[in-house]
């Protein structure tokens, strides 16, 4: 059975980004007199089956985050020895193209209700949505599947505290990072929501993101750990950078999944190097590794395409 995809959502004239082609320069006027908000102490909260690691990874991600300015909340679980950190769960921050695994799993969730396949235009649409993050495919998909599907996922998904962006602005769903963690549990391990099938195709897309894009949580990642990540990235003039990054990981005995999110970034590198910071610690932390140069290291962090949002 075959579905006929809709046209790219239109954006409003007056919220129009060009995307595609902005630089540091242009993106000054936007964010250049955002200041950084003053970092607070983080309380971060863990729990570990394994004596010792849970008071290790709480003395390490809260000393990764020292002296670091903005917004950060983190989320950590690690099946393996039934570890837990948070820190600010349950704060709301736009979601950029982190959600773009959300519209994947909802187009997926309502294909297995409807007993069919992907088309051959939505693999190719969901594998640039994912791989390059690719804004056009991920608002084509947006308006094909409506705000009804959406909604739907969620609630099938137990993801209470995601809001879809409204007037199809994607890049403004708020989201959480307990929410993210439920998602990342729901792509990892068998359950009613996602199929199998369904599960190892997100799996796959976000292990194949172009390298420019496999910066954040996969930062000190040691070898023999598989890689799944997503990342998302959006300046405006309210909170500067949003700046995220999920990702779960596979190997050498682990089984866990990482969600960091931020704002009130100076420029996006800094939001980068904050999350990069907690990841590593908290892989160095669950696999410990002798070798740094057995750890990975992301080559680049490029000015990437924004998806087009109001500038408030």
């Amino acid at each position: 059975m075959t579905h006929r995809i809709s046209g790219v959502l239109r954006t409003p004239r007056r919220a129009r980004v060009l995307a595609a082609g902005l630089g540091a320069g242009l993106l000054l006027p936007l964010v250049g007199a955002v200041a950084p908000a003053t970092a607070d102490v983080p309380t971060v909260s863990c729990t570990s089956g394994k004596a010792g690691l849970a008071a290790a990874l709480r003395k390490d991600i809260t000393a990764a985050l020292a002296g670091r300015k903005g917004t950060v909340a983190v989320g950590l679980y690690d099946r393996s020895t039934d570890t837990t950190c948070s820190l600010r769960s349950t704060s709301a921050y736009d979601s950029a193209s982190v959600v773009k695994v959300t519209v994947l799993s909802t187009l997926l969730w309502d294909a297995k209700k409807h007993n069919r396949y992907l088309t051959s235009s939505e693999v190719s649409l969901t594998t640039a949505m994912i791989t390059k993050s690719d804004n056009t495919a991920t608002s084509t998909l947006w308006k094909q599947l409506g705000m009804t599907k959406i909604k739907g996922f969620l609630a099938a998904a137990g993801m209470t505290q995601t809001t879809p962006g409204a007037d199809g602005y994607w890049g403004l769903t708020q989201i959480t990072v307990q929410d993210e963690q439920k998602l990342l549990g729901l792509v990892t391990v068998r359950n009613a929501v996602l199929s199998d099938n369904s599960r190892a195709y997100i799996l796959k897309l976000m292990g194949n993101v172009i390298s420019a894009q496999r910066w954040g949580t996969p930062a000190g990642a040691p070898s023999g750990v598989a890689v799944h990540v997503k990342n998302g990235w959006l300046p405006r003039a309210t909170h500067g950078w949003r700046v995220h990054s999920v990702g779960t990981f596979n190997g050498r005995g682990h089984d866990y999944m990482i969600t960091v999110l931020t704002q009130d970034n100076s420029t996006m590198d800094y939001g980068v190097t904050t999350i990069q910071n907690v990841a590593r610690a908290i892989h160095e932390d669950l696999v410990p590794t002798a070798s740094t140069a057995s750890v990975y290291v992301p080559t680049s962090r490029p000015q990437e395409t924004v998806p087009a949002v109001p500038a408030a």
